[in-house]
């Protein structure tokens, strides 16, 4: 006869490739906190129906204090023998108090048990995330303060575009994180819910209130429905596909960082405790935390990938396919908490070159579409306007200069509406300051954007 806690009507032990491959323990004993306090809230929601007697529940609790105390000294040992951080639990109370322990299982399974415990160790550490996320937007918010007059080429297609602030850029990754953030408080509605009390799959029979249970372990509702309760993983995977969101804004802005501190542009400079040096080339700096930040995005992308994989083809109600749910999560609270702590190191010591930046807006032609809207104001139609700018700037590129570069007769020659006036509105600063609509590059509308990100925050 097996002599396993689940083992009655086995009549041999499992073999030990079995235990290898089945257990779970190398990994889940990171909810054992959360177990522990998962089954004291239950053994005293049993007191409390009449479930279990007032001198059973004092032993339980007991035990189960004595374990977490131990746990929290590292005194606790676990054994892929009893395959995973219930049984071990279970094992270790039972060797404590005898029998009593046995009770602990009363009107629960360890289907309900485990989605109680993933729930639980997820809800803790949403709150932390979230509090890194409005860290680096603090940290956006006051680059951003301080470099609204700060102009540098814009870029699409990785071409220079038009000129903008580089508070404006700043504030760009400020609006991503937000919605970031929004995502994680979402998913905190629906890591927020209790799986207890659903047991196997079906309820139970004991009179139980998971009400109370809710109550004692701070959750907000309750699963409605027994089968759902310990099939769903949708808030994991919420979670996973929000870390992936929030490590690729962060990838993209790493992306960037690795290119402006290369000696091509020279925009930025990593200071020297976020940076590493060649093992070969004694003048090398390396932005190897962008880079890492970086690689680390694909590692969460496949905890997401593993997870909806595993996910996609399960009947209701529990297989043990769902113990695969928990090493990506586990990994991509490992990888996102860091990454942020860093990323946010790494920016609010960045050294900002004003100088380089505004520089490579002087003689890029990205004031075309200055001129081109300045044509407009005058009544050329805008098509037309784009034509002509076009072929002025086909000039330049020919004769190797710059729109500003060229005689107003010159300019007056594509189009006699142009003007003294223009040269002013040909300049980098002035093309920015001028963008004023809601939600542009200029000054005033990247302040205000700033004003709004600071009463967010508060």
């Amino acid at each position: 006869m097996s002599d396993r806690l689940w083992g009655g009507r086995f009549t041999e032990q499992p073999d030990e490739s079995v235990d290898d491959f089945g257990s779970s323990i190398s990994f889940d004993q990171l909810m054992a906190d959360e177990d522990i306090e998962g089954s004291l809230a239950h053994v005293k929601m049993l007191e409390k129906t009449g479930i279990l007697s007032s001198g059973d529940v004092k032993q339980i609790v007991a035990g189960l204090e004595g374990i977490q105390k131990d746990l929290h000294a590292g005194k606790v040992k676990f054994s892929k023998e009893n395959e995973d951080i219930h049984m071990n639990i279970e094992k270790i109370l039972t060797d404590r108090i005898g029998p009593v322990a046995g009770k602990l299982h009363t009107a629960r399974s360890r289907n309900d048990q485990v989605a109680t415990d993933f729930h639980l160790y997820l809800k803790r550490r949403l709150p932390k995330i979230i509090d890194e996320i409005t860290t680096l937007q603090k940290t956006l918010v006051k680059m951003a303060e301080e470099n609204v007059e700060t102009i540098m080429p814009g870029y699409t297609h990785l071409q220079h575009a038009q000129p903008i602030s580089y508070g404006h850029y700043l504030m760009a990754y400020y609006q991503m994180l937000k919605r970031d953030k929004e995502r994680f408080e979402f998913n905190e509605k629906h890591t927020d819910m209790l799986p207890l009390g659903a047991a196997a799959l079906a309820g139970t029979t004991f009179p139980i209130d998971r009400q109370y249970t809710a109550k004692e372990l701070g959750f907000d509702e309750v699963y409605a429905n027994s089968l759902d309760a310990v099939s769903d993983r949708d808030f994991a995977l919420e979670f996973l596909s929000n870390c992936s969101i929030l490590m690729m804004h962060l990838s993209r802005f790493c992306e960037e960082i690795s290119m402006w501190v290369s000696y091509e542009f020279q925009y930025l400079e990593i200071s020297d405790e976020y940076s590493t040096g060649s093992s070969i080339m004694p003048q090398k700096k390396n932005p190897d935390m962008a880079e890492l930040i970086r690689g680390k995005t694909g590692r969460v992308y496949g905890d997401l990938m593993g997870l909806l994989a595993t996910m996609k083809s399960l009947p209701l109600a529990y297989n043990k396919d769902l113990q695969e749910d928990k090493e990506g999560v586990f990994d991509a609270v490992k990888t996102v908490l860091p990454a942020l702590k860093v990323f946010n190191g790494m920016i609010a010591t960045l050294k900002v070159n004003k100088d380089k930046m505004r520089d490579s807006t002087k003689h890029d032609l990205s004031n075309a579409t200055e001129l081109a809207d300045y044509l407009a104001a005058k009544g050329v139609p805008f098509r037309q306007a784009h034509g002509i700018v076009g072929k002025l700037v086909l000039g330049c590129i020919q004769t190797h200069r710059d729109l500003q570069d060229m005689s107003l007769k010159e300019l007056q020659k594509a189009s006699p509406v142009i003007q003294n006036d223009v040269y002013r509105e040909l300049d980098p600063e002035v093309a920015v300051e001028r963008r004023n609509s809601e939600g542009g590059t200029g000054f005033k509308q990247v302040r205000a954007q700033i004003e709004r990100a600071k009463h967010e925050l508060k």
